[in-house]
């Protein structure tokens, strides 16, 4: 069986066609998912999910590309987080790409994130997109991941190099790999992928984005994390029944959740 362990199942397009999902993520052995924050205003409907289907999981944050939300405080996401449904903190992070200008609150938001990991003692989802440098450099200043006393988390949707891949897991975080592996224009990414062990390695499909060969293009939906496993354990040359049962294992250590 495998795990979407980052979703965005939450999102209209996505919800409208709920029953097909579950149902498809049932065909193709998706046994989990984890439904995704991005912000404090939907987050009732994150949390929703996860409280009507017993397989979804839901985290709370506010993603690093929305500029006009409410901002939260590390007091809002410990109160939210205090739910079993709840798994984790984020989708939190530094994104360099799509903005421009004084980014100073992207970096404090993120530093917010942090601290309520730190207090709930649940994992970090983090987005980092041409901003590697400051986000590991964050990381370490406030303490994220095991080696500074704090809890483990996931690098997810990675695509940057294997030097901030082995800095991430250095300090406790699994290494997600999204579609984008399987995209033939992706030799860097698929590289990182050979070196990341399966011992530190979670799959996720982030849909509705970037769905993966064979379905790159289309809307992207839990149920294709499968294609993800099927490259990986391809790429790496070994059953693809151990890598999900692998990255199985590596969902519900990192998110503390009952099997």
């Amino acid at each position: 069986m495998f795990i979407d362990s980052h979703c965005h199942i939450d999102f209209p397009e996505l919800a409208a066609r709920m029953p097909e999902l579950l149902a498809k993520m049932e065909q193709n052995k998706v046994s989990h998912a984890l439904c995704v924050s991005v912000d404090l205003p939907d987050f009732p409907r994150v949390l929703a999910l996860a409280e009507q289907y017993p397989h979804i999981y839901a985290s709370v944050g506010v993603h690093p590309d929305y500029e006009d939300t409410p901002e939260p405080s590390v007091e809002q996401l410990v109160e939210l987080a205090d739910n079993p449904r709840i798994v984790a903190i984020g989708e939190t992070g530094l994104d360099y790409y799509r903005l421009e200008g004084d980014l100073g609150w992207q970096r404090e938001r993120f530093r917010t994130h942090i601290k309520a990991s730190r207090i709930t003692r649940k994992p970090l989802i983090i987005h980092t997109r041409s901003a590697s440098e400051d986000t590991i450099r964050i990381m370490r200043e406030e303490g994220a991941g095991t080696e500074a006393g704090g809890v483990a988390g996931v690098m997810h949707c990675f695509t940057e190099s294997l030097e901030v891949a082995r800095a991430a897991m250095e300090m406790g975080f699994y290494i997600s790999f999204s579609g984008i592996v399987t995209f033939k224009s992706a030799k860097e990414l698929q590289a990182v992928a050979l070196e990341v062990p399966l011992e530190r390695m979670l799959i996720e499909t982030d849909s509705p984005y970037l769905a993966p060969m064979p379905h790159r293009g289309k809307m992207n939906e839990p149920g294709f994390v499968c294609h993800v496993g099927e490259y990986i354990a391809k790429l790496k040359g070994v059953p693809v029944e151990q890598v999900a049962q692998r990255t199985s294992d590596n969902f519900f250590n990192l998110f503390n959740v009952v099997r």
